[in-house]
């Protein structure tokens, strides 16, 4: 089964929320933003992650270069694209499933087919 992970970066920690083709979550937590560490809850959770997914922000092209050196399939997506294209959905609350770990987002943009 394909997972897909989501990434809420901020300075000091990072919230994971990996969810299976369905949508249905399979891990949450929390780490800090080193690298190792959010690849080791990664590799854990998700072994075979067909998307890990995380917006724009300060931290963006620097973790998006570590987590592709440690072999994660990683993505950086507009954070203002993210914000439009779950402003069109219809049914938004479907996509705020890991929303229980603090300030997390969109979990539905890392699936196939839903990217802006």
């Amino acid at each position: 089964m394909s997972y897909y992970v989501r990434l809420d970066v901020s300075v000091k920690s990072v919230t994971i929320c990996v969810v299976d083709g369905e949508g249905a979550v399979a891990a949450r937590g929390e780490v800090s933003s080193d690298p190792d560490q959010i690849a080791a809850f990664v590799l854990e959770h998700a072994p075979d992650a067909a998307r890990v997914v995380h917006e724009s922000g300060i931290l963006s092209i620097w973790l998006t270069r570590e987590l592709e050196k440690r072999g994660l399939p990683i993505i950086c997506i507009d954070a203002r694209l993210a914000h439009r294209a779950l402003s069109g959905r219809i049914n938004k609350s479907a996509s705020w499933r890991c929303r229980r770990t603090g300030a997390f987002g969109p979990n539905r943009l890392v699936q196939p087919g839903t990217c802006p």
